[in-house]
């Protein structure tokens, strides 16, 4: 079955609908928390069903390595093993081509393991393999993403291989069997950096393998968003409109009002999650550093404007002392406020494109966040 999506609005290239798959379906734009090794840090799954999050990110490294994808089969595959009933999307391994620098042929790549140092190869075929054991919804096909400053050549590369990556996985994962390519939905990755040539040429490259939805990798790695917006546009505006579109790696409020701009549905982040564990928490009036001094004995909420915060009951003075004293729990409530947060930010987006207030929105948004 192939990943559907499905326009309920639009509001110039902004849209809103639903991405349906063969588990059922989920309200687009989306915004996917990142749980890297199987859980959000600090969170379980009952805390992301209360939060409304719909689809939740694993990572095809870091679990195939612990416990082990075989591991995770045996159990159930990720969602009996993490009792989450919602969808879940694993990369395929391409980011860590990005930050760990393994050896990178055109047979695959060799990481060397973050946990004990032994090294592994993942090739486009493996990376298939080991997101049918883990169970996901949806599977990223093996991609190389290049750094921003990449030259011409490591670009190409880049291209390259992504496109032949794309073909092989593509071919491992058709041939897995009718069961396995009717539960699973496997999406193509553009690659191309800032380079318009290169950008429009990956996508007719992977548009010509064809994949069960799209998306567009290698932004949002230390380009300038004036050097993103451009490039990304390249990309959307030849995707097909009626599947889904999911751009990797971005989870700050401007970037997302700017690509969903643009026809991108989905998109992650560990962003809300990083912020929370070092004491910045998201709010209707910008970022709020708790750590200052300033709130030591403020008795407001962290979010005055918006009462519905699952931590609303605490201080801001007792969140700054949980944090000040290294109390795991601050972790645990600020992470559950930025993600109730970005997630009700996004719910506020589908709105105003529904309305037809898409650039009122887009406005506020940059005057608070740009």
């Amino acid at each position: 079955m192939k990943a559907t999506f499905v326009e309920h609005a639009h509001d110039g290239a902004a849209r809103v609908g639903r991405v349906r798959t063969a588990r059922g379906s989920f309200a687009t734009p989306c915004f996917m928390p990142v749980g890297t090794r199987g859980a959000v840090r600090h969170l379980s799954a009952g805390d992301l069903e209360m939060l409304g999050a719909e689809v939740v990110l694993g990572n095809t490294y870091h679990l195939m390595l612990r416990p082990g994808a075989e591991t995770v089969r045996a159990l159930g595959g990720l969602h009996r093993f993490t009792d989450w009933g919602g969808h879940v999307l694993t990369d395929s391994g391409g980011y860590q081509i990005f930050s760990l620098e393994p050896k990178v042929d055109d047979e695959g790549a060799v990481f060397k393991s973050v946990y004990d140092g032994s090294k592994h190869r993942l090739t486009p075929e493996g990376a298939v393999d080991v997101q049918h054991a883990l169970g996901s919804d949806i599977q990223m096909v093996l991609d190389v993403c290049p750094p921003a400053d990449a030259t011409a050549d490591v670009l190409r590369a880049a291209v390259d291989r992504t496109a032949l990556w794309a073909a092989r996985g593509r071919e491992r994962f058709l041939a897995s069997g009718d069961d396995l390519v009717a539960r699973h939905h496997q999406f193509g990755i553009v690659q191309g950096g800032t380079d318009h040539a290169m950008r429009r040429e990956s996508t007719e490259r992977i548009l010509e393998v064809g994949f069960d939805g799209y998306a567009v990798g290698g932004l949002s790695v230390g380009e300038t968003r004036d050097e993103m917006l451009p490039a990304l546009h390249e990309a959307t505006a030849m995707l097909p409109a009626d599947q889904p579109r999911y751009f990797m790696g971005l989870g700050d409020p401007v970037g997302i009002v700017e690509v969903v701009a643009l026809g991108v549905d989905m998109f992650d982040c560990v962003l809300p999650t990083r912020l929370a564990r070092h004491g910045t928490l998201l709010t209707t009036d910008g970022r709020l550093n708790i750590r200052r001094a300033e709130y030591a004995r403020d008795d407001n909420p962290i979010d005055e404007k918006l009462v519905g915060s699952p931590v609303a009951r605490y201080s801001r003075g007792y969140l700054r002392h949980l944090l000040s004293v290294d109390e795991p729990t601050a972790g645990r409530l600020l992470t559950l406020h930025n993600l109730w947060w970005l997630l009700s930010f996004v719910e506020a987006l589908r709105a105003a494109i529904t309305a037809g207030q898409f650039a009122a929105f887009r406005a506020e948004t940059h005057a608070i966040w740009g």
